[in-house]
């Protein structure tokens, strides 16, 4: 089990771990059910650690559940509430259900075929951890901020290795110059500059989720805030400040004051999974000059009278967080695109499966 027994005396009540009365009113159906409330702590394979109330136990999914779930993405994962069913005499339960989620990170799975991966659910805030050392990247940032944003929780950057960059001020302005609307917190792990005004943002019946590539300090600062050392950490590359993965799983980790963490495995590949407005919400620099431009309908490229590329010209925006924008509305398109094919072919593979086992039991019906 990835719970750490060690790291806490007794197993928290639902309250502490973000259970409320909204929940309540949405497991009422379940609870007439018999089952029980529990959240998603851990997962492997084909189970999970879950935390009940007073209760931690190893669960799968119901036989049932697994029928009616083809789409993975609608499994249970870290951060999720589910409806189970407790087995006599073992620290072990079935879930039937997973509630519907508040908030989810996601991301396009690796590989080639257009899938959601559930990274996270029912956080209130995605931290988004760079490091700011020789792996500072703003493009990257931007990526990150989108997804955040399109999670339905509420973002916040957190720039580590403040210790290590002898050049913070210009790398805060820099992230600062693309995190429109979003807390920017400074901070080093080693030395502990920054770790209050992380704890403030985080208490009691509050969850966040640390996002961040390899050797960004996730882990570091787990254990900072949690006050002594959960996770092993190791030295990032010299040549470029990259970590290889301290984090082999995602882990809900509760803290000592109050509220809940989730630790994830550095990021190598970040592919959008969007539908919504993160694009937008995390370009809101370009939707405001957008309100000047010409054309309503203008796509700030070549377009005469465009108020985003007088931006450019006259030195306000910046020419590579335009580029970025094109590039990130453009991979959104090409995800929604596929995603809407994928949904046809499998609409179109359904009611030929329907129709052939209508013709299946004609026959039978009326063999001569």
């Amino acid at each position: 089990m990835c719970i750490d027994k060690d790291a806490r005396e007794t197993v928290p009540g639902l309250d502490a771990i973000g259970w409320d009365n909204n929940w309540t009113r949405q497991f009422e159906p379940f609870a007439r059910e018999g089952l029980h409330p529990a959240r998603v702590v851990c997962q492997h394979r084909d189970s999970y650690d879950l935390w009940a109330e007073a209760a931690e136990m190893r669960a799968d999914v119901s036989g049932r559940f697994r029928h009616e779930h083809a789409n993975r993405a609608d499994w249970p994962t870290v951060g999720d509430w589910v409806a189970v069913m407790p087995r006599p005499d073992e620290q072990a339960a079935t879930i039937h259900a997973v509630l519907p989620r508040r908030s989810r990170f996601s991301r396009k799975a690796a590989g080639e075929e257009t899938v959601e991966q559930v990274v996270a659910a029912n956080v209130d805030l995605v931290f988004i951890v760079s490091g700011l050392d020789g792996d500072f990247n703003v493009r990257r940032l931007e990526r990150y901020l989108t997804l955040a944003w399109e999670s339905g929780a509420r973002p916040v950057v957190v720039l580590n290795k403040a210790d290590l960059c002898p050049d913070a001020v210009s790398r805060v302005a820099a992230a600062e110059g693309v995190a429109f609307g979003t807390p920017v917190i400074v901070t080093s792990a080693a030395t502990a500059d920054g770790l209050e005004a992380l704890r403030t943002k985080l208490g009691p019946g509050l969850s966040g989720v640390f996002m961040g590539s390899s050797g960004v300090g996730k882990s570091s600062l787990v254990n900072a805030l949690f006050g002594r050392t959960r996770q092993s950490v190791q030295a990032v590359r010299g040549d470029d400040s990259r970590g290889r993965h301290t984090t082999t799983s995602r882990e809900l980790v509760l803290l000592p004051g109050g509220g809940v963490v989730i630790d994830t495995p550095g990021m190598r590949e970040l592919q959008l999974w969007v539908d919504g407005d993160g694009v937008d919400r995390a370009f809101a620099d370009i939707g405001t000059l957008s309100a000047a431009c010409r054309f309503a309908d203008c796509t700030h490229q070549s377009e005469t009278g465009c108020a985003v590329q007088a931006a450019v010209a006259s030195g306000l925006l910046e020419p590579g967080r335009l580029s970025s924008y094109h590039k990130l509305q453009r991979e959104a398109q090409y995800v929604t695109l596929r995603q809407t094919q994928s949904a046809r072919i499998i609409e179109k593979t359904r009611w030929k499966q329907i129709a052939q086992e209508q013709r299946r039991m004609k026959k039978g019906r009326y063999k001569p």
